[in-house]
Formats: structure tokens, sequence, C-alpha cells
């Protein structure tokens, strides 16, 4: 009778220990499988809003393309250049204003300076400035000088422009140089594009994938933002609350621009996880970055079926046991 019950014995702490490693392996597999899934899902939805900003920003040029090149066929008279700009400004409603900065005296009239810009006012209409001037001297702006040298069209690094108007704001500027029929630099043609647009696709970005029913299916999303990046690391859009710059991250090659990827790193002072994707055209990144969350609820629930199937299967186990155990007794 002794040498039985030991066996049984035995033989229930031999299923408690398979059963216990089993679940434990089911269990770290489900973990990997979660967190392989989330990454998975995560770095898709920063491709996704970098491919839309991308997007928007090629529509831009497309409009501002347009814009050059009507002042390229209307570079004869300060006049006919005004009309060519007022005439196509109301291509794109993301473009605070287009303007043509020409060289000094090409129109003998207008002396050194004539940089005729049109732009948005507040009550949606367009108004004519005049620029340029001692005060503005736009010829050795780094635009100017970048697209006088490069011979070709570029997205500008971000600024803050005042002037103590409402024009004053942060900027990027979508440059072009247009030449004359001898080949000689008329002017630099440029289309200003400020951020706040960016920041509000951002949040709307943001809102469309917390609410995406199909995301949210079979994992509840973490506590997650995007922003965009500068080369440097700065923010150049994003949440007004989130005072994030990940310029260290950059400088350490956490981050490798113009490259896709994802680091862990302590944003704001909170364990996260940073996905980041450039954006077509232009030196900056879409980032998204992820708050660190306890287990996603599907692997509570998981855990709690493992236990409990592990529970039955050993009282199953004990009973059969005692069956056993009764029958040799018998």
């Amino acid at each position: 009778m002794k040498k039985a019950y030991r066996q049984h014995i035995w033989v229930m702490v031999t299923v408690t220990v398979v059963m216990a490693v089993m679940g434990a392996l089911v269990w770290q597999t489900c973990c990997q499988i979660s967190i392989a899934a989330n990454h998975a899902r995560y770095a898709g939805m920063t491709a996704l809003v970098a491919e839309k900003i991308g997007n928007t920003i090629k529509s831009m040029e497309m409009s501002a393309m347009n814009v050059f090149d009507e002042v390229e066929k209307h570079k004869d008279t300060p006049e006919s250049v005004i009309a060519a700009l007022q005439r196509k400004t109301s291509l794109n409603p993301e473009v605070r204003g287009y303007f043509a900065a020409f060289e000094p005296n090409y129109f003998a009239e207008k002396g050194e300076w004539f940089e005729p810009y049109v732009h948005h006012v507040d009550d949606g209409d367009f108004k004519l400035r005049l620029v340029g001037s001692a005060r503005h001297n736009y010829h050795k702006s780094d635009w100017y000088v970048r697209a006088k040298r490069g011979h070709k069209s570029f997205w500008s690094a971000p600024y803050y422009y005042y002037d103590g108007t409402n024009i004053s704001g942060h900027y990027t500027t979508f440059v072009k140089p247009v030449y004359d029929d001898d080949g000689r630099l008329a002017c630099v043609c440029g289309a200003d594009m400020t951020f706040e647009w960016m920041s509000a696709e951002l949040t709307r970005f943001d809102n469309q994938l917390r609410n995406n029913e199909l995301l949210n299916k079979y994992f509840v999303l973490d506590d997650f933002y995007t922003m965009v990046i500068n080369d440097d690391g700065s923010r150049i859009a994003g949440p007004d609350d989130k005072a994030v710059t990940l310029s260290e991250a950059v400088s350490a090659n956490k981050i490798t621009l113009h490259r896709s990827g994802a680091v862990e790193m302590t944003v704001n002072g909170v364990p996260s996880t940073v996905y980041y994707v450039p954006i077509n055209r232009v030196d900056w990144s879409v980032v998204l970055v992820v708050a660190h969350q306890d287990v996603q609820p599907v692997m509570l629930t998981l855990g709690l079926v493992l236990g409990t199937v592990m529970l039955l299967g050993l009282f199953i186990v004990g009973l059969v046991c005692r069956r056993i155990k009764y029958v040799e007794a018998a």
C-alpha cells in the first residue's frame, strides 16, 4: 500500500511539473507573439502616417510647381509676375503663400529687392505684399543661396519668421530657382508652409487609429502619439501638450534618420518604444511614441485559461490516482 501511495504521489508531482513547464512555455510563447504583433502593428501605423504626410507634401509640391511655371512664363514685367502669382495662389489651401524673389536689379525700376508675396489672410482672402528690403535681404537667406548654388528644387529647413504681422510663424519653404532664356538666374520661387496643418493632421490620424475597430479587435492599443521630427531630432509638429525632443537619441544614433526602425528609450520620464519612419521628399521622420503598458488583457485571459486548465487537469489526475488506489486495495 505504501509503495502504491508513493507512486501516486510521484505521478501527481510529475504531472504537476510537466503541466507547469508546458504552461510557462505556452505563456512565454504567447507573450513573444503578442510583442511581435504589437511591433508589427505600431510599425505599420507609423509607416501609414508617414505615407499620408508624404502624399500631402507631394500635392503641395505639385501645386507649387504650377505656380512657379506660371511665374516663369510671365516674368517679363513686375506686373505680369504679380498677376501670375495671384492667379494660382488658391491651388492648395495648406500653403500659406507664394513668392518670387528676384535677382538684384532684374527689373531696373524695382532696384535691388523685388519679392512679391501673395499669401492667405485670416478672413480666407489673399493679400499682396512686397517683402524684399534692406531689413529682409533675402539674397543672403539660406534658401536663396542654396537654390542659387544647387540649381534644383528642395524643401528648406524649418525656421521661424517674424515681422510683426499675422504672417509671422514657424515655416518651411518649397523652393525652386527660375532662369531666364539665357540660362541666368532670374528669381527663386517659393511656397511657404506652416506646421499648424501638420499638427492637426497628426491629431486626426491618431484619433482615427485609436478608434479603428480592426486595430482594436483583439488587442487594446497602448497610450501613443505621433510627431514629426527634423533631421536633428527636434520636434516639428505633434501634440501641443507633448514637449518632446529626440535630439539626444538622434545624436547617439539610437534613431537613424532616413531609415525605419524602433528603439527602447525613456521619453519625458516614461519608458517607451519609439518607432520611426522617414517621410519621402523631405529630411523629416514620423515618430510614434508608445508608453510601455502592462500585459495585454488578452494575455491575462490566456493566463487565466491556462491556470484553470492546469488545476482541472490536476484534479482529474488526482481522481484517477485515487480510483486506481481503491481498485488496488480491493
